[in-house]
């Protein structure tokens, strides 16, 4: 049974860098604390413009619009009260040309961005921020400087931060190369994750909240078909992972799954 506790009051601002991780990687995160009252901001860095749409776009339509529009759906369903778009650019995989464009996340000046991430927190009176953790879960240029100029945001604030990673022995253990993340690790040329016991906690949820992690991802369907996700999509996607930055908030009242989740990739 998931327990649901009373949130209402406490503001969480979640930073992403590209449309659809905030479905992969917090879906059922931020539909629980949605759930429970809180009130829920996510900011995203780019517009994953740098991503090329599995599907044909409408006449006039460009990759940038329909990844936001996308975003958006993906944002309701999930329980989001705001959604906040820095503007920069996507940088590409490491090494590409694009990283250098002056508009990309990558190029950007991460006091100067963070400095805007935390203006909408304190306008928002957010107690808590979620962002990625110091390796960007994967590597990609984006999302190490998501965790900068997240970090800085956290510590500008006083916000309790949850760094958002992967347990890489779970999925090497209940879904080997099960997970996005796998992929997206392979065509970075780079490791991803942290191990169990670098995990402060987990969040779970039950049926519902896959369901809606679920119907979130598959928004994104200019980058992701349903050939993509596994039919059971528990093993792979039931926790989500965060090293917690500061004194315990929000999240570790959604309740901590770490254990479990250790035990679930042992008994695979």
């Amino acid at each position: 049974m998931i327990r649901t506790p009373d949130l209402t009051g406490h503001t969480v601002l979640a930073l992403h860098a590209h449309p659809d991780d905030e479905s992969i990687f917090t879906g059922i995160t931020l539909r629980r604390l949605a759930d429970a009252g809180a009130r829920v901001v996510l900011v995203m860095a780019t517009n994953g413009d740098m991503g090329e749409s599995r599907t044909p776009l409408g006449a006039g339509e460009t990759v940038a619009r329909r990844r936001v529009t996308e975003l958006e759906e993906s944002a309701a369903l999930l329980g989001v009260d705001r959604l906040v778009l820095l503007g920069r650019r996507d940088s590409g995989l490491p090494g590409w040309a694009s990283g250098r464009h002056p508009l990309a996340l990558a190029a950007a000046e991460p006091l100067a961005l963070a400095s805007r991430v935390a203006e909408v927190a304190d306008a928002e009176g957010a107690d808590t921020l979620i962002y990625d953790d110091e390796s960007g879960i994967y590597g990609h240029p984006d999302h190490r400087m998501a965790h900068t100029v997240g970090a800085i945001a956290a510590e500008l604030t006083g916000a309790t931060g949850y760094r958002m990673t992967v347990d890489r022995e779970h999925l090497h253990l209940a879904a080997p190369d099960g997970h996005l993340v796998h992929g997206a690790a392979r065509s970075a040329q780079v490791g991803f994750g942290r191990t169990t016991a670098e995990i402060t906690l987990a969040v779970t949820g039950d049926q519902r909240h896959l369901d809606i992690k679920r119907a979130a991802i598959a928004a994104h369907s200019s980058q992701i078909g349903p050939e993509h996700l596994p039919a059971d999509l528990a093993p792979a996607y039931g926790y989500e992972w965060f090293v917690r930055s500061g004194r315990p908030g929000v999240l570790d009242a959604l309740g901590n799954a770490h254990l479990l989740a250790g035990t679930m990739a042992a008994a695979a």
